[in-house]
């Protein structure tokens, strides 16, 4: 199993770093890299919101970097996609098809292909994750990792549509190394993993201004929580390599999407009440943007992606069962992802840092989740292994025969 190797080779890496840092009198800087993942970003819905200057950290992304759209994989969802990122592999090459494979939520045991932070670790680049979904049970690291989404725990057996707090975790490690999750329940306190669902639909009858008000002051808890988290960590645990992510906007995106009467799945009860709930959850990430940009200097590369995007439902879904179904008797859906055809729902990348073009807009659907791994391993200049089957993103470097990395 891929996971034990990689936590075998990793044990004896970590052991031997102290040795090889005696031998290094003066050991090269390596770049420093944050990630920031936002599960299921939709540009449809972020740019009228960058034009009204209601995402301004996002905007001097923009302004300072690269961005544009970004291929994803066909019937793309969290963790189908964001193992995809991590390894540059098909789905079916490392094994993490969707939320369910073979009747068993999806999980870190179950990758076949090594991801790009245990590439990042085994060559000596300090590595920090939190809040990254299919990242349970955490693996070792050369640093930390924290679980995101899929995280089981109490009342939340799956771990799909649920969220536990770190407290209540079971059935395996959501914080690597274990003796850190004490730290965080003192410092940070006690978190939720990730979003919740949305109430159920029997719950909501006659209740819904009400209820829908409640979920979404509980998101926005949840945010705040991780917020808190993210500063603390780039604060206290600065790693060479950051990868944080969130996951609030596409829990908020599949039941409030802001569609009109003539979208399927229309509900003027539940979808006339809060109508700026989902265009709400970018501008309350931008804030979260902000905290982290306090981290970024002109030395640190900053990626932001999404895995996907989302859109209401369309005419042809109707002949799929699964269009608007009942997520565990919760509200239906009005919005979803897992489109046959990927291209119908793009991701987002954004990038900046030493040696990114300025205000570059990708065109097209050039760029794919498959590159964003060996794009990071072309800035700590560590080569792409053969099985990956992305390339590096070279157009958004200001030369691509610079060499932007900086050689172990």
């Amino acid at each position: 199993m891929v996971h034990r190797k990689l936590s075998l080779s990793l044990v004896v890496f970590l052991l031997a770093l102290p040795v090889f840092g005696q031998q290094q009198s003066t050991p090269k800087q390596k770049p420093r890299v944050i990630v920031v993942g936002v599960n299921g970003m939709e540009l449809d819905i972020i740019r009228p919101l960058l034009l009204k200057g209601q995402m301004p950290n996002l905007s001097k992304v923009i302004e300072r970097g690269a961005y544009g759209k970004l291929r994803t994989v066909s019937a793309p969802n969290c963790p189908r996609v964001y193992s995809t990122l991590f390894t540059s592999t098909n789905p079916e090459e490392h094994g993490v098809t969707g939320f369910i494979v073979g009747g068993i939520t999806a999980n870190t045991n179950m990758l076949k292909e090594e991801p790009v932070w245990s590439m990042l670790s085994k060559s000596g680049i300090t590595v920090g994750m939190a809040n990254v979904p299919a990242t349970f049970p955490v693996m070792p690291v050369n640093g930390y990792m924290i679980s995101g989404m899929l995280t089981r725990g109490k009342n939340c057996e799956d771990g799909v549509l649920c969220a536990p707090k770190l407290s209540e975790v079971m059935g395996g490690d959501a914080v690597y190394p274990k003796s850190m999750q004490a730290e965080l329940l003192k410092n940070v306190g006690d978190f939720y993993i990730d979003c919740e669902r949305m109430p159920a639909a029997g719950d909501l009858k006659g209740h819904e201004t009400e209820l829908i008000d409640k979920w979404l002051g509980k998101v926005q808890v949840i945010r705040d929580q991780q917020t808190k988290l993210f500063d603390y960590l780039l604060t206290t645990h600065p790693t060479e390599f950051t990868f944080l992510a969130q996951s609030c906007e596409d829990r908020t995106g599949h039941w409030l999407y802001p569609i009109t009467p003539f979208n399927v799945g229309y509900n003027p009860s539940i979808n006339n009440v809060r109508q700026d709930a989902f265009p709400g959850q970018y501008v309350a990430f931008d804030k979260v943007l902000g905290s982290i940009l306090k981290h970024v200097d002109e030395n640190t590369y900053l990626i932001i992606f999404s895995d996907h995007g989302i859109k209401p439902l369309r005419e042809f879904e109707e002949k799929d069962p699964r269009a608007h179904m009942d997520h565990e008797k919760t509200t239906p859906v009005i919005a979803k992802h897992d489109f046959a055809d990927g291209d119908d729902v793009p991701g987002s990348f954004f990038a900046m840092g030493p040696g990114i073009k300025h205000d570059l807009r990708l065109m097209g659907l050039g760029a794919s989740v498959y590159d964003v791994a060996p794009t990071l391993l072309h800035i700590y200049g560590i080569e792409q292994p053969k099985q990956m089957r992305g390339r590096i993103l070279t157009e958004i470097f200001e030369s691509s025969d610079n060499k932007v990395a900086v050689k172990n």
